[in-house]
């Protein structure tokens, strides 16, 4: 989206022009895309993975909060400075609203109009206060500026109290109590203390500090009552607890406010801002921000496409850069030298999309959240899943920070202690953990003795799919690291997922589906539910899908499924009568397995129908949960052509969108992918030829070695169908017999 600046920021907006040229990344992004209808994509300000992200939070008309803080229409109630992506339940905390007239803190909020964002911005007008709004932010601290107009009294509201989904329910979030203390007329310091959450976390407390441009003519406070002068408020419990800043409203005036946010204390919050805003100079902090921001897109440039498509994509790579959040330096649990990264709800999405991105785009970044995901699990016990809030909880399926570490060290990234990974590895697939809701997996030691997780556990069917994939991920790392007889036990149990496999189950004229089993060996019913959840069978998808999910051995599934034929009339009535589902990560896989059999065509043809139809770049035009950046990072790849098997260093190859895509690799590497008649869409919708660096690749499928240099992909594309890339499917774990590392 377009920004128009302010005409005292021009001079600044001009360096920075001259210094980009005229075409910026950021002028492309439009932070609304994805916003309503379940793409919960945040808008506010943050900087790429910032602890703070500070935006609206807005209740519906009839009262209902919105669980991620944004919504197109209904109430502001201020602007808190903790938010997620694509996710919701969690956060929202530390909350300013400016105000006019008559103050009454259980009358607060407004309707807005006048609304803008960019990469580092948002801008709102209150219409029932009369208050322009302004956000910018850096890493760790936000810079709020509000122009009151003149006539009545102004104030500024702190609502320490204030939490997303809020209430003693499941994923609900609950205060604890906070502190408030007046240091001065222009500054305000305290703590909020919170639990709950999506994730069930536990407690998770925010230091801030407040300082403003000018004095407030008085400061009240509340504590459960009504506001006093009162310098002081300290609650131990679930009550209101907030301040307001008083100000005359005699003439036109405008406002501004640093917010410190810390993990660790007030005085490490006060030290951030300082350190970050170091001015009052709202204009030069975005500028600054919006710098960031555009050397951060920069680490993909497109030629080509229409303005749309451009602005689909740099929206999709702004929200991948979203999360997780570097608290590094901010862990309140530990002292350590290791990186320390959160809010990475959940991995279950996030390791098959944006991890293998960040591997690609910003290698460093994804090595330090690796070795972050490795130091939890040395002092918890644990490798996390379903972590925010400082603590890990949720985990949904299997321990998919095993695929995660997997996908890293089969690139070849440095840095990382994968002995002690591996041990954690090791731990996820042999140790019954106590409390399965928050680590390990569930229902492991009958997935080791029986070969499945029996009936009677929750997310039996979804889990027993996962925990073998787990395994293969596990076993790769095991041969890297020398435990050869380790790695085949391991890779073994990776076909655990068979055991639940009825060739006789059938359902729209297909057969073959996994179904319950319970610990006898006897088949349950069979599971027919479209979208399980935490009790069911499979979680978050349908026999349709999950029965297709084994990524380290697509040719088993094919063979089950009753050979190429069979699998090729189940893949079409698949996606002809809709039983895929793009709004969750489970299915994410499938278009591509069309390459297993030879027919890398049918996989253009279904991209092309799934992105059309579920990517736009309205309000709505993510299909479900952006998911910290998951589903973006999906449409990254769709884009660029080929997509990665994550936890493997296998990549698929596809058509492009883009005449040219340059991907800056690391330590100044470049893969340029250039695809000659992409504008020809539709009818450059096929695959005629593929070169690198002007050798001929006639595999629909490479390594992730070739491009990890750099270097040229050049695709030609055509109208119609060609022998390209039919002759050798990707590799399968069933491809090779006996010793699974002699076959890596």
């Amino acid at each position: 989206m377009r920004m128009k600046w302010a005409a005292y920021g021009l001079s600044v907006w001009l360096l920075c022009a001259m210094a980009w040229g005229q075409a910026r990344r950021v002028d492309a992004v439009d932070p609304f895309i994805g916003t309503d209808f379940g793409g919960e994509a945040f808008v506010g300000a943050t900087v790429p993975f910032g602890v703070v992200k500070a935006g609206p939070d807005v209740v519906s008309f009839d009262g209902k909060p919105s669980s991620n803080g944004y919504a197109s229409t209904g109430v502001v109630l201020g602007f808190s400075h903790l938010h997620l992506n694509g996710a919701a339940g969690k956060y929202g905390n530390i909350l300013l609203l400016p105000t006019t007239g008559e103050f009454d803190r259980t009358k607060l909020g407004s309707v807005r109009d006048r609304e803008q964002a960019a990469p580092g911005y948002y801008a709102t007008h209150l219409k029932r206060y009369d208050v322009s709004v302004e956000l910018t932010a850096t890493a760790h601290a936000a810079l709020h500026r509000y122009a009151f107009a003149a006539g009545n009294a102004a104030h500024i509201a702190l609502d320490v109290d204030h939490c997303l989904t809020r209430g003693y329910v499941a994923e609900g979030q609950q205060f604890l109590g906070g502190e408030i203390h007046v240091v001065s007329p222009h500054r305000i310091e305290g703590v909020g203390r919170y639990r709950g959450g999506w994730n069930e976390g536990g407690e998770y407390r925010v230091y801030y500090s407040i300082e403003l441009n000018r004095d407030a003519a008085a400061v009240r406070t509340w504590a459960g009552g009504a506001p006093e002068l009162a310098a002081t408020r300290v609650l131990t419990e679930d009550k209101p607890l907030g301040a307001v800043m008083d100000f005359a409203g005699d003439a036109a005036q405008t406002v501004e406010a640093k917010v410190g946010i810390s993990f660790v204390s007030v005085e490490q919050a006060r030290a951030n801002a300082a350190r970050e805003l170091p001015d009052w100079n709202f204009d030069a902090a975005r500028a600054r921000t919006s710098a960031v921001w555009e050397q951060a897109l920069g680490a993909i440039e497109i030629d080509g496409g229409t303005e749309r498509q451009r602005r689909i994509f740099y929206a999709a790579l702004y929200h991948a850069l979203l999360t997780p959040s570097d608290r590094t330096g901010e862990n309140p649990l530990w002292t350590s030298k290791e990186p320390y990264y959160d809010d990475y709800y959940a991995i279950w999405d996030t390791f098959r999309t944006q991890a293998p991105l960040l591997t690609l785009i910003d290698e460093k970044r994804e090595r330090d959240i690796v070795r972050s995901l490795v130091e939890i699990g040395r002092h918890e016990g644990y490798l996390p899943d379903g972590r925010s809030g400082n603590d890990t909880g949720r985990t949904q399926g299997g321990s998919n920070a095993d695929v995660m570490i997997a996908d890293a060290y089969v690139k070849g990234i440095d840095g990382i202690d994968y002995a002690t990974a591996y041990e954690a590895m090791r731990k996820n697939a042999t140790v019954e953990p106590k409390d399965a809701r928050k680590w390990g997996r569930g229902g492991i030691d009958e997935f080791n003795t029986l070969g499945y997780v029996a009936s009677d556990t929750e997310r039996a069917g979804s889990r027993t799919v996962e925990y073998s994939y787990d395994n293969f991920a596990i076993a790769e790392v095991a041969c890297g690291l020398g435990h050869k007889d380790e790695a085949n036990q391991l890779a073994r149990s990776a076909s655990n997922w068979t055991n639940l496999w009825d060739a006789t189950l059938t359902s729209d004229h297909v057969s073959g589906f996994l179904r319950p089993k319970d610990q006898q060996g006897r088949w349950a019913a069979p599971y027919l539910t479209l979208r399980g959840t935490w009790p069911d069978f499979l979680y978050e998808g349908d026999i349709w899908t999950y029965s297709l999910y084994a990524p380290q051995d697509v040719s088993k599934v094919i063979e089950l499924a009753g050979g190429r034929d069979k699998f090729l009339y189940r893949m079409n009535r698949f996606f002809v009568k809709e039983h895929f589902d793009m709004s969750n990560e489970p299915g994410f896989l499938t278009p591509m397995l069309f390459h297993w059999i030879g027919r890398p065509d049918l996989t253009a043809d279904v991209l092309a129908m799934e992105i059309d139809k579920n990517f736009n770049d309205a309000r709505a035009g993510i299909p479900g949960n952006d998911d910290n950046g998951t589903m973006s990072s999906w449409y990254i790849f769709a884009a660029l052509g080929f997509y990665p098997v994550a936890g493997q260093d296998v990549y698929l190859l596809f058509p492009p969108q883009f005449r040219e895509a340059r991907v800056h690799l690391h330590d100044g590497k470049l893969l340029r992918i250039v695809a000659e008649n992409a504008d020809a869409a539709p009818f450059g919708r096929y695959v005629q030829s593929v070169t690198w660096n002007g050798e001929p690749v006639t595999q629909s499928w490479f390594r992730h070695a070739m491009i990890a240099d750099g270097g040229t992909l050049r695709i030609v594309l055509g109208a119609e169908p060609s022998s390209w890339g039919r002759a050798t499917p990707p590799p399968s774990l069933s491809d090779h017999a006996g010793d699974f590392c002699a076959a890596r």
